[in-house]
């Protein structure tokens, strides 16, 4: 078996990255709430993900859900 280096993506590359994806999908109003209210509450992410997002999930229901979530915050 071949040895797997992994190399990380740098901080900068991955916020733009993550931005672009949340404005291409939910503009940039609802991208800007979203990103405010993580920063705003307590939020543990990791458990937020296993409560919220099915594996199976498309992008659409995914967003949705996140949008709804961050309604209740």
């Amino acid at each position: 078996m071949d040895d797997v280096t992994y190399v990380a993506t740098a901080t900068v590359e991955l916020m733009t990255r993550g931005m672009n994806c949340l404005v291409k999908n939910m503009g940039i109003v609802e991208a800007e709430s979203f990103i405010a209210a993580i920063q705003r509450e307590r939020f543990d992410y990791t458990k937020w993900r296993q409560e919220y997002f099915a594996q199976d999930e498309t992008i659409d229901s995914f967003l949705t859900k996140a949008v709804d979530y961050a309604k209740k915050l």
